[in-house]
């Protein structure tokens, strides 16, 4: 029998652990590791207790998981000391060090170990000593790990960076977001697993639940359902329409403040697609899944499963809806991870959507479905692959019901869908198109057959090349929201003969998911066009009109339609407009320094002819602000007045940081801003240097 170790405590040496295994940001409170890798605790002997003699004296570990923790589901190991660590499973080695009397136990767990939180026990012969706990995440640093990335830039920006840019507008708009994803923000770890342990398959099968959290896959399914709150009591509820009762989805930041109202009250009151997406960016950060948030600009909708988007017209160019739709834009995430369910080709980045859009396997969620099968039109691999590369791929008709029921094709395009694909780039405040990574270039040889290849049994109608007449629209410059400015569209006749047509031409107000709102423009007219010449005509777009119809997003869709019954024959341009927002001006007083108060001033001019009412300020910054969004609210501001108000904040570490800025109020919301704030060590505070 093995001489038992008499301890006097134990050391799980959090601070060095936390450096090799890349989660110090999470503070020194407890031990948090990565799977895979080791990690070392101090066995801490009593004066006069036995000399631990390794190779003659042993013990055993034992790592538990879960509620109910069982070595046939891997969320119960006993494993003892050997003399060299094991690449694939649990194991464990020990020195003595007696001028300390001090037991070194390096302990490697498992790269495919479920991930979550662990108890530690040490068992001598029966007799077993608490060793205390440990949160075991995926490892993007160990090569046997499924989420293993080689690049050490990568894993700095898709599992450590705390901030990012997401992208909105639309292509020929586009603008980037701030956003503090805050993965390492205190407390912030304990609500991941907490979204993990409230899903609907843990609570109706724990142990399984638990079993496959080893699996980045499985995971990555589940917080695409768990994220909203569709069927299972998820994190947050989508809001198109109306808002009340709730936070505006443009008024979030950041991610922490809505995972803190979850866990303390239930769902969250509002989100749309980029506040879901930046919510599962964090959250699989949090966990060890290298994730990015992707904009999709032209993100198609495809309800019934077709591949194509069509869009149906009566013939005074009134929508009639049937379910399709192309959103301006629609954001989602890519997690990095291998794919041993459909082979190595398809290893990689993988998409999944935490929107409600549809339901999979009866359950609204979406993914992880690979790249390089969407690229390659694969579609039969899982998960969601036809849903997501209609979102990419689909093409577009355009159809009018005639007064006899028939349906005309009057338009079409088969490469509106899937544009500028869009991230932050690695290291920097740059966007990243990676259009590439989901599809052939648009009209490419390889794009096409691709299509073909998905589609199957639809094919679309070409289009006529006969001459004839050819719309455009062009939009003014200086389009900022609160002022008054005209749009033209430009009628071309390339035939031999003159045309007279109808012309009709309106505004209507839209949001980023392509749902159309109230009319704020319109005109009509008989239009003669003369053989090679054109005809320009003019819609103005006033803020009387358009302020109380549009929303948030600040767009206004204009379309323009030619119609001349004579031949049947129709022709449609259609854009949309982004609003200019107004700047917020962000001014810091004097230099930012560990632990002491800077004050950071801002400024907006309210561009509107109006007042806004209840207006405020709301600053975040991590590191700077206690991890909670600082809210000043000021009085109303008059037409071209500014809004001004200053905060306090005291800096809690060296370093860089970002502080973002949102303003919002009755008329204008979700305008952004970030400036980056150097806080510097204070002259008075000791330096250690190495």
């Amino acid at each position: 029998m093995s001489q038992v170790l008499d301890i006097e405590r134990y050391d799980l040496e959090i601070k060095r652990n936390s450096s090799s295994h890349h989660t110090e940001q999470c503070g020194e409170e407890r031990l948090i590791v990565r799977r895979g890798q080791p990690f070392n605790i101090t066995l801490h002997l009593k004066p006069g207790s036995t000399e631990f003699k390794p190779g003659e004296e042993s013990f055993t570990l034992i790592v538990e998981t879960g509620p109910l923790p069982r070595k046939e589901s891997d969320t119960r190991v006993t494993f003892g000391l050997s003399d060299s660590p094991a690449d694939n499973e649990w194991s464990a080695s020990a020195t003595y060090d007696p001028s300390g009397n001090t037991v070194s136990v390096s302990i490697s767990s498992s790269p495919n170990a479920p991930i979550g939180l662990y108890s530690l026990t040490l068992d001598q012969d029966g007799q077993k000593t608490s060793l205390g706990e440990f949160t075991l995440l995926f490892n993007a640093w160990c090569p046997r790990d499924a989420v293993y990335m080689r690049s050490e830039t990568k894993r700095q920006e898709y599992v450590l960076a705390q901030y990012g840019l997401i992208y909105r507008g639309t292509h020929e708009r586009i603008k980037g977001k701030p956003w503090n994803f805050g993965q390492f923000e205190p407390g912030i770890l304990d609500i991941c697993l907490k979204i993990l342990d409230e899903n609907p398959k843990f609570i109706s099968d724990a142990d399984k639940d638990c079993c496959a959290r080893r699996n980045p896959i499985y995971v990555t399914r589940v917080l695409s359902a768990m994220i909203n709150s569709n069927n299972d009591g998820g994190v947050l509820v989508g809001e198109w329409h109306d808002f009340s009762g709730g936070v505006h989805p443009g008024n979030w930041i950041g991610s922490g403040d809505i995972l803190h109202q979850w866990t303390e009250s239930g769902p969250v009151h509002f989100g749309q697609c980029w506040v879901f997406a930046a919510l599962a960016c964090t959250v699989s950060r949090a966990l060890g899944i290298p994730c990015r948030v992707v904009t999709n600009f032209g993100s198609a909708h495809d309800t019934d499963a077709n591949l194509i988007i069509e869009n149906l017209y009566d013939e005074d160019g009134e929508s009639i809806s049937n379910g399709d739709s192309l959103w301006n834009f629609h954001v989602w995430v890519d997690s990095w991870m291998t794919r041993p369910d459909l082979g190595t080709d398809f290893d990689g980045w993988q998409t999944s959507d935490p929107t409600p859009q549809e339901k999979s396997d009866g359950v609204y969620c979406c993914g992880p479905s690979s790249l390089k099968a969407i690229r390659e039109g694969e579609l039969t691999k899982k998960y969601d692959a036809p849903f997501i590369f209609a979102e990419v791929n689909a093409d577009i008709v355009d159809l009018m019901r005639l007064s006899d029921g028939k349906f005309v094709q009057f338009s079409g395009s088969t490469k509106s869908v899937g544009q500028f694909i869009s991230t932050k780039a690695v290291g920097s405040n740059e966007r990243h198109d990676i259009t590439h990574q989901y599809k052939y270039p648009e009209g490419s040889k390889e794009e096409r057959q691709v299509y073909e290849k998905a589609q199957h049994h639809n094919k679309l109608l070409q289009l006529g090349k006969e001459p004839g007449l050819h719309l455009k629209i062009k939009l003014a410059d200086n389009m900022i929201v609160g002022s008054d400015f005209e749009v033209q569209a430009v009628i071309t006749n390339n035939c031999m003969y003159t045309r007279i047509c109808t012309f009709l031409f309106f505004a209507k107000a839209v949001g980023y998911n392509g749902k159309l709102g109230d009319s704020c423009g319109f005109t009509s007219d008989k239009v003669e066009v003369p053989s090679g010449g054109e005809k320009r005509m003019s819609l103005k777009l006033e803020y009387k009109r358009y302020g109380s119809a549009i929303t948030s997003d600040r767009l206004i869709q204009v379309s323009a339609i030619t119609i001349d019954k004579q031949i049947i024959n129709y022709h449609k341009a259609e854009k949309t407009i982004v609003l200019d927002e107004p700047e917020i001006q962000i001014k810091l007083l004097g230099e930012a320094t560990v632990r002491q108060s800077v004050t950071a001033e801002l400024t907006l001019l309210n561009p509107l002819p109006e007042p806004m009412k209840d207006c405020s300020f709301t600053v975040e910054g991590i590191g700077l602000t206690d991890g909670k969004p600082i809210t000043a609210r000021i009085e109303a501001v008059g037409p071209k007045q500014e809004a001004k108000a200053s905060f306090d904040f005291i800096p809690t570490s060296v370093g860089t940081s970002v502080l973002l800025v949102n303003f919002d109020s009755d008329k204008l919301k979700n305008i952004m801003s970030s400036i980056n704030v150097v806080v510097k060590q204070s002259a008075s505070t000791e330096v250690n240097t190495v």
